[in-house]
């Protein structure tokens, strides 16, 4: 077995570790989580397919990379959605995702279905969610550092920006620059393994990252609901008293600690 087949394996087996982990937490249902598993769950099956582990016509191979390629963009943006803290920075997100698959859809339409199309529509989509992953990945190790909370959010985003960091390197390098391609034309067999060894590297300790950020969210997200079913115990015990008042300034941090 090669080092570029190993770690082939090895990203593979990582890339089902963030789907399984959401699943075992009981998170499979919980907000934004549901997207993340479609994710993990097409980039998955791929790699099964592309190492050889699936045996799946060139057809079948294709159509699964070409809805991978489509969907990457979406897919993130409606999870990035998860950090959104107000409901019209969220409608703004479902906004870019319709003008981003009606931006897919033109280029399909005039370009065909091929690589340049791809090329195209990769790029615009992996800077949006890269930007989007910096923003959010600022904003939530400021409320980490300052609040010693939102830390599991603060490691997922750093996950995803970590991974798109290093895809958009790899889309300029193979993609813009085709630095794969000799001066005769000729495709670099070596540099093209290289490429997919980085990429490999990349998928697995981003999907490493994600797990242990998502581990520490669901620690963040259990606390919140005991939180919410202890207020709404004290609630529904001080409706009829004269304690209301105080309780709901003792409840203020709980809500604050909703948006973060």
């Amino acid at each position: 077995m090669t080092w570029n087949s190993t770690m082939g394996l090895i990203s593979t087996l990582a890339l089902i570790l963030p789907v399984i982990l959401v699943l075992t937490l009981r998170l499979g249902k919980y907000k934004a989580f549901p997207v993340l598993i479609a994710y993990y769950f097409l980039l998955f099956i791929y790699n099964l397919m592309t190492e050889g582990y699936i045996n799946a016509n060139e057809d079948v191979a294709f159509y699964w990379g070409l809805a991978n390629n489509l969907l990457d963009a979406p897919l993130m943006i409606l999870f990035l959605s998860y950090f959104s803290t107000s409901q019209k920075f969220t409608k703004k997100l479902r906004v870019l995702i319709a003008l981003f698959v009606g931006f897919e859809i033109a280029v399909l339409s005039i370009k065909g279905i091929n690589t340049e199309a791809i090329t195209i529509i990769l790029g615009p989509g992996i800077l949006i969610v890269l930007s989007l992953g910096l923003y959010f990945f600022i904003k939530q190790t400021k409320v980490a550092i300052s609040h010693r909370k939102a830390t599991g959010k603060a490691l997922i985003c750093a996950a995803l920006l970590f991974a798109y960091g290093c895809y958009a390197i790899v889309y300029l390098i193979y993609y813009v620059f085709k630095a794969h391609i000799d001066a005769n034309g000729k495709i670099n067999q070596e540099y093209v393994a290289d490429t997919f060894l980085v990429y490999f590297f990349v998928t697995t300790l981003s999907s490493i990252l994600m797990c242990i950020g998502i581990f520490v969210e669901r620690k963040r997200i259990q606390k919140l609901n005991e939180l919410k079913v202890t207020r709404k115990e004290l609630s529904s015990i001080y409706t009829n008293t004269k304690t209301a008042a105080p309780l709901r300034t003792a409840m203020l941090d709980f809500d604050k600690d909703l948006w973060n």
